[in-house]
């Protein structure tokens, strides 16, 4: 059906350009990425502002008429053309420029530019927002320890500040990305990753750049006690994370702070209670899963993934395969995963999606306490 949709002449000569001008596009997370910066560049990185938004693009026109037709205004950082999974682009675009100045000639030049007969292209300034809020964190937080926990979930973070309220015992952050993109891209994973590790429930909306700059850090709290480095902090911060049974209500007295995310932000808490076994493998499940294997003496396991589609969400599926020589029967499933910012990031996430999930499933099916024994002997 989708080669019904498609142009093939107009993709034909997409292909050919690419070839006389040498130029490489990369396919990332639904849109299609020139430079960032291309190999050409000699300059700085852009400041802010630099990036103009294109809307009105007709559907079968590519990056071999909108690349030339925008840098002649002045040399791309950067291009990117969303597209949809027919191989058609959803009608706007990306280009960044050297400065804010080059920016806003684009602008006055190629604003209303007649593109195709009867198609005239909006070109504004983009808002390229790089700040997230995040609000309802406990009132101990430490600015400096969650920059180490932020650093330690998602990429790209640059600055953590922090500010009151909304509430009177909570606290609000205000985190700096590197991109849109990495900002982007932690929006849509962070609730569920606080909710998953630490029991939290927060608010992430977007921040405006403006508004940003004005919080100065809180000062620290009293009884915190920083954490050596992120990569010592977060094993301990998800091993120290609460159960995920439910235990019986305390009459009368309010919820307590995680006590795993205490620790990652410098607050004192009381003793964890021990850890489950997903609480466990939480901080790098393949490893658990290999030295596992290796302790009960059933072989090193092997694995095939395949990459199967991409959901409405902009999860990726794979299916997997993994075998374990001492077990006669793989183990065979769907994990799904968030695009890393690499594709070798991205397939390190599904194989520590698929890792998780095998031992969620030797656990099912083998002696709890037995397990749990050999894996806290291990950890």
């Amino acid at each position: 059906m989708c080669e019904d949709i498609l142009n093939h002449k107009r993709l034909q000569g997409l292909e050919t350009w690419l070839k006389a001008t040498n130029t490489k596009l990369t396919q990332v997370n639904g849109q299609r990425k020139y430079g960032g910066p291309p190999d050409v560049w000699d300059g700085p990185t852009p400041a802010a502002h630099s990036e103009v938004f294109i809307s009105q693009i007709p559907r079968e026109v590519y990056e071999d008429v909108l690349i030339p037709l925008f840098s002649s205004v002045g040399p791309l950082w950067e291009f990117r053309l969303m597209m949809n999974f027919s191989g058609q682009n959803r009608g706007f675009a990306y280009a960044k420029y050297s400065s804010s100045e080059v920016a806003a000639h684009a602008i006055h030049l190629l604003h209303g530019h007649m593109v195709e007969p009867g198609f005239f292209l909006s070109v504004q300034c983009s808002m390229e927002k790089r700040h997230l809020c995040i609000g309802n964190l406990p009132a101990a937080t430490r600015k400096e320890n969650l920059l180490q926990v932020m650093c330690a979930l998602v990429d790209g973070v640059k600055k953590v500040s922090l500010k009151p309220g909304p509430g009177i015992d909570e606290v609000s952050a205000i985190v700096a990305f590197t991109s849109h993109y990495t900002a982007s891209m932690a929006k849509k994973i962070l609730v569920e990753v606080f909710k998953r590790q630490f029991a939290l429930t927060l608010s992430v909306k977007w921040q405006s750049s403006e508004s940003s700059s004005n919080y100065e850090p809180l000062p620290p709290h009293k009884t915190a006690k920083s954490l050596a480095s992120p990569w010592k902090m977060l094993p301990r911060l998800l091993l120290n994370a609460p159960r995920t049974s439910v235990s019986p209500p305390c009459l009368a007295q309010a919820p307590s702070t995680p006590p795993g995310f205490c620790r990652a932000v410098g607050e004192t808490a009381a003793p964890p209670c021990s850890p489950s076994l997903e609480q466990l493998v939480a901080a790098s499940p393949t490893m658990l899963l290999q030295r596992l294997c290796e302790a009960t003496r059933l072989g090193q396991p092997l694995y095939e993934m395949y990459y199967s589609h991409v959901g409405r969400d902009r999860f990726l599926y794979f299916t997997y395969t993994v075998r374990v020589p001492g077990i006669t029967v793989p183990f065979r499933g769907l994990v799904m995963v968030l695009p890393g910012h690499t594709a070798t990031s991205t397939l390190e996430k599904a194989q520590q999606a698929v890792a998780l999930q095998v031992l969620q499933r030797v656990q099912c099916n083998q002696s709890t306490p037995t397990l749990m024994s050999v894996v806290k002997s291990i950890i």
